[in-house]
């Protein structure tokens, strides 16, 4: 008897129209991606294109966002990867309906919805918070580091930056000595150069409504110093409260990196510039309460100090590439990067997912806290948590005291690092005893073992199993939209699961 195989025929043609329901199981993960944004509110999407129907059709909006998430989902980052699955992947092509999006429209698509994007994080907790998976009082805060796409080796200083510039003028200005000669290089054309030719032109090229470049507008810092929140730190506290009014200043006018390296290099020397502008600041509105209250009561601020005063020309480095990332040390070296942060839920589902320069977490406990609650308000989930859990290095009395007479939540945090023997010189009586006498009850050691067991394995997970310890765009805007959509495509992750698990039994 001869062999018996099925046939191969690579030529035979569909004899009937294939279904797109045929090529994926039920249960699959695309499926459960495409349901999750049909529940969504994309009307913010819908939003950024023409309502007349006027110019080149675009692909459908809630498509591409079911897209964007799917590749998140499967750690395709890449703009360029996911075109390449969108032609090859069976998953991919029924998520876009057996169309293929370049990577450039892929691209495209995540700049222009970056706040659409960011506004999905609270719409996933709204259906895991259905699912039952957000009714847990006790939350953790962490935060990881993450390589920026930048080097360390384009840090660079002020006078570096200078002489850069310089050397790229001299040879611009070489370049159109060899090309003009001795004219000057603006001459207009001939048919410009009367007024009949001018008229002329405008009537043929400038027909319709003008509309004018949106010109740069660089805002001055807001806001006035509060006393009361930088406390008795003296000139330090002052220069830190300065630093963080230009931070949220720079949050506030976050927009992309210059794409050319010259603007980059003018971008870098600002950023310097702004830093010296602050310190300047800082340091003022010190002396300027130091001199009140010695008129006043006779009393120095913060004890005595030496004299300072700022440098003139900035100092630190700068990184050209991105000039928002900072170096700072990761697990077992120094990278050039972010500091990604997190608050997560016992379930290890995130519930507020944010991205700071600060290389650390000391001021990080208050603001990421706040914005945990902020999203819970957001996905409309009334359930508040009443603990929350940090380690040694969130330790922040201002945070701690502003969390509990404000919102009402008992924090556990360790005075001392985990690696350190005995207690922190210095750090005795008061509230370091009371936190460490309630961190040895029973209680208290239950409670703060799960803060190993809900954020740990959401960062191991995240580097170790999706491989996300680098960041693929550049920019603190980008960079924050990446972060939450990694966060949030991890709760879809634990959706789906759930899910999947319910129906199974």
């Amino acid at each position: 008897m001869a062999q018996n195989f099925l046939d191969c025929d690579r030529e035979q043609a569909f004899l009937l129209p294939p279904s797109l329901r045929d090529w994926l199981a039920e249960d699959h993960l695309a499926w459960f991606v495409i349901d999750s944004v049909a529940r969504m509110d994309l009307a913010a999407f819908y939003l950024a294109y023409r309502a007349d129907g006027h110019g080149r059709a675009a692909y459908e909006p809630s498509m591409m966002v079911a897209l964007v998430l799917f590749a998140y989902s499967t750690d395709e980052r890449s703009s360029r990867g996911i075109e390449r699955r969108c032609r090859q992947d069976v998953a991919y092509r029924v998520i876009t309906g057996n169309q293929t999006p370049d990577h450039a429209t892929i691209a495209r698509f995540i700049r222009r919805h970056q706040e659409p994007l960011n506004g999905l994080f609270g719409a996933v907790i709204r259906l895991c918070a259905r699912a039952g998976l957000v009714d847990s009082g006790i939350v953790a805060v962490d935060g990881t580091k993450l390589t920026a796409n930048a080097s360390s080796d384009s840090n660079v200083d002020y006078d570096r930056i200078a002489r850069e510039i310089i050397e790229q003028a001299i040879a611009t200005d070489r370049a159109e000595d060899e090309q003009f000669g001795e004219k000057r290089g603006d001459e207009l054309p001939e048919e410009l150069q009367t007024a009949e030719g001018r008229r002329a032109w405008l009537e043929r090229e400038l027909a319709g409504e003008p509309q004018d470049d949106p010109a740069e507008c660089r805002a001055e810092l807001e806001g006035e110093f509060d006393p009361e929140r930088i406390g008795h730190t003296g000139r330090r506290g002052w220069l830190r409260e300065a630093h963080r009014h230009l931070e949220a200043q720079r949050w506030r006018d976050a927009g992309p990196i210059p794409r050319s390296r010259e603007d980059r290099l003018r971008f870098a020397a600002r950023c310097l510039e702004d830093d010296l502008a602050s310190e300047h600041r800082g340091n003022k509105a010190y002396e300027d309460l130091k001199e009140h209250l010695r008129a006043t009561n006779k009393r120095k601020v913060g004890g005595p100090t030496k004299p300072y005063t700022p440098p003139v020309i900035p100092a630190g480095e700068v990184n050209v590439t991105d000039p928002d990332s900072r170096r700072m040390k990761g697990n077992r070296r120094y990278i050039q990067g972010y500091n990604a942060q997190a608050v997560v839920t016992e379930q290890q589902i995130v519930i507020a997912a944010e991205i700071t320069t600060s290389p650390n977490d000391f001021g990080q406990l208050a603001p990421m806290i706040d914005t945990a609650l902020h999203e819970l308000d957001q996905a409309g989930i009334n359930q508040r948590p009443s603990v929350v859990l940090a380690d040694a290095q969130y330790w922040n009395e201002q945070g701690m005291d502003h969390l509990t007479a404000d919102h009402g939540l008992q924090v556990l945090i360790p005075p001392d690092g985990g690696k350190r023997q005995g207690e922190r010189p210095g750090w005795t009586g008061g509230r370091f005893s009371f936190m460490r006498t309630v961190l040895g009850t029973e209680l208290g050691k239950e409670l703060y073992r799960k803060r190993q067991t809900s954020i740990e394995p959401v960062f191991g997970n995240t580097k170790h199993n999706r491989k996300i310890y680098r960041l693929n765009y550049r920019g603190r805007s980008l960079v924050r939209t990446e972060w939450r959509l990694v966060m949030l495509t991890h709760n879809l992750q634990k959706l789906h699961r759930h899910q999947t698990a319910t129906a199974l039994g």
